[in-house]
Formats: C-alpha cells, sequence, structure tokens
C-alpha cells in the first residue's frame, strides 16, 4: 500500500473517530440536562416533601434520565418574589402564590373564592383544567412555562378567643392573611387583616400582632401554630382557597427535545395539579388529626353562613369582574370552572 493511501485511510479513521466523539458527547450532554428547583418552605413541609420532590423525582423517571433536577438548599428570594426568578432564569422551576404579588394575576380569583368545595384534589383538577381550557388566554403566564396551577384545602376560621357561635365574631379582630382574596374575605367580615407570608404567621401570632388566622387545617399544623390557638370555626366548602403556581424557565423549556417536552408534560399539568390536591387533603386530615383536645372546632351556625354569604357576595363578584379584566370572560370561566368541579367531584 502506498504512503499517500495508508494517509488518507488514517486521515479518514480520524475523521470517523472525531465525529462519533462529537456525536457521543452531544448525546452525553442531552443526557445530563439538569434542572434547578427552587426552594422557600420548610424541608418538611408536605407542599416540598411531597409535592416538589415528587415531581423532581417523576420528570427524571419519565424522561428516562435524560432530564434530571437539582433541589437548590437554600432560598433565592423571598415568596412574592419566585415568578420573576424562574421568568429571569435565575431558577429554572419554582413554585408560589398568586396572590403575593398583588395586582399581577387576576385570572387565580376563580379559584379562591368561598364556599366551593371540601376536597383540594377536586377543586385542584378542576382549576388546572379550567386554565388550560380557557384561563391561559389571558397571557398571564406566557413568560414561563406552566407546570401547575392548584389550590389549598378549605380555608377556616382560628382565633385564639371568641363566641364561636356569632356572626360576628370576627368583628375587629386582627387576623392574619396571605395575599388575594382571603384580605377581602376578612375585611368583609369585618376583621383587621394583618398580611404576612405564612413563613411569618407564627411570630404575629406569638407576639399578638395578630388575634387569630385564615387557614387551612394542614398549614395550621405545619407552621407550629396550635399552642397559640384556642378556638376554629369551619365552614362547609371552605370560606376561601388559596391558588399556587409551579412555573419553569421558558427558554429553558424550549431547549429540551419536543419528546422531553412531552414526557415531563405527561406527569405535571392535570397529574401534578391531582398530586397536589391529594397531599394537601392528606395533610388537612392529619393537621386535624393533630389538634384534637387543643383547639375546639366547631361548624359554622346557620345564622353565621347566612350573614357570611351576604357580606361576601359583593366580594365575589369583584373578583369575578377582574378576571374579566384580564381579557377573559369571567363568567364564562366561572361556570366552566364549576363544571369542572362538578366533574373532579364524582
Amino acid at each position: 500500500m502506498k504512503v499517500s493511501e495508508k494517509g488518507t485511510k488514517m486521515k479518514k479513521a480520524l475523521l470517523t473517530l472525531t465525529a462519533m466523539a462529537a456525536i457521543g458527547f452531544a448525546s452525553s450532554a442531552l443526557a445530563e440536562t439538569k434542572l434547578t428547583i427552587a426552594n422557600w418552605l420548610p424541608p418538611t413541609h408536605p407542599l416540598f416533601s411531597d409535592v416538589v420532590v415528587k415531581m423532581a423525582e417523576n420528570i427524571t423517571e419519565a424522561t428516562g434520565g435524560e432530564v434530571t433536577t437539582s433541589i437548590l438548599p437554600a432560598p433565592l428570594g423571598p415568596p412574592p418574589a419566585q415568578f420573576d426568578i424562574a421568568a429571569n432564569g435565575v431558577v429554572d422551576i419554582t413554585f408560589g402564590v398568586q396572590g403575593y404579588t398583588a395586582g399581577r394575576f387576576k385570572t387565580f380569583n376563580l379559584a379562591e373564592l368561598p364556599f366551593m368545595g371540601d376536597s383540594a384534589e377536586a377543586i385542584s383538577v378542576a382549576y388546572w383544567n379550567t386554565y388550560d381550557k380557557m384561563l391561559k388566554d389571558a397571557g398571564e403566564y406566557d413568560k414561563v412555562k406552566v407546570l401547575a396551577v392548584f389550590a389549598h384545602g378549605p380555608g377556616a376560621i382560628f382565633l385564639k378567643e371568641g363566641d364561636v357561635a356569632s356572626p360576628d365574631v370576627l368583628n375587629g379582630q386582627k387576623l392574619r392573611v396571605g395575599g388575594g382574596f382571603v384580605h377581602k374575605v376578612a375585611t368583609a367580615l369585618g376583621a383587621v387583616p394583618v398580611e404576612g407570608p405564612s413563613s411569618k404567621a407564627y411570630e404575629l401570632l406569638s407576639q399578638g400582632v395578630a388575634d387569630g388566622i385564615l387557614f387551612p387545617f394542614e398549614s395550621v399544623n405545619a407552621f407550629k401554630l396550635i399552642p397559640e390557638l384556642s378556638t376554629a370555626i369551619t365552614v362547609p366548602g371552605g370560606l376561601y382557597n388559596t391558588s399556587f403556581f409551579i412555573v419553569m424557565n421558558k427558554a429553558k423549556w424550549d431547549s429540551l427535545t419536543p419528546e422531553q417536552q412531552a414526557e415531563i408534560d405527561s406527569v405535571t399539568g392535570e397529574a401534578l395539579a391531582r398530586l397536589a390536591g391529594q397531599m394537601w387533603d392528606r395533610a388537612d386530615a392529619k393537621g386535624r388529626a393533630a389538634m384534637e383536645g387543643k383547639i375546639t372546632v366547631s361548624p359554622a351556625t346557620e345564622a353565621q353562613l347566612a350573614a357570611w354569604r351576604e357580606a361576601l357576595q359583593p366580594a365575589v363578584d369583584a373578583q369575578i369582574t377582574e378576571v374579566s379584566a384580564s381579557g377573559i370572560d369571567g363568567k364564562a370561566a366561572r361556570e366552566l370552572f364549576m363544571a369542572e368541579l362538578e366533574a373532579a367531584s364524582k
């Protein structure tokens, strides 16, 4: 064989090896796509341990290990900043509460209305389906990929003291509330809202800044508030709910292959909303059990329900009008939500 032929064959072999190495490197890079996930809750909180962690595991499993996740060990910002840190690419995935950023979101109001239902799972599934079929057209989440929207269990009234049978039991009571509709609930029922994130609830109650709190049973237990409270009033269907989101940076989402996107879609959306709702229902049952013998729980009287329904109706109407301000027909969206809720409750 001539030297020139040997040289040509060696060059071809080197080119082939180089190409194979490049393909292998690309495949390896593809297989090692890692999503960073932010967390601002205590690691034992069920929203983190039972939903965020499980979601991370499901994403890795659904993609056959091509997409992995890394949950950051410390918060990158306070709860109200979570949407922006995902939208701006500071982190790939995060979760938060729409009501913590007043005026930014409008369609979430439908998920926070009173007297809707006692199952967080049913409400969350209905919420996601309403979002997917109608609410997303408002464009509020165009800067991100929405992985889920969902709601916690029915909100109840927890107080240090008060006449639990009186329709005026909340008059003048300073109640810790989050953002969103619950602030309007407290005001409409005669209370004085004291705003602050859930993580500040113990501080507000223990220091006497707040006389009580509007919360689901789960949260009273999770944030260790039971020693600070003595009585509770439950309302059929809940006095309010709180809406949550889980979102992903859009550029990161767009960097995934169509197959990976489809695989992640299979374990998010309705599936993730259902997972979150089931978690809240379990946690509420656990929270209520933890209160036995420590907090006296009483159902709202007929007089209270009648008075509170009347007092809250203008606020409910205003919420639906606010949804319409997003460009969505608020009344039609409310009807769709309730139809989805009926279907999810069967």
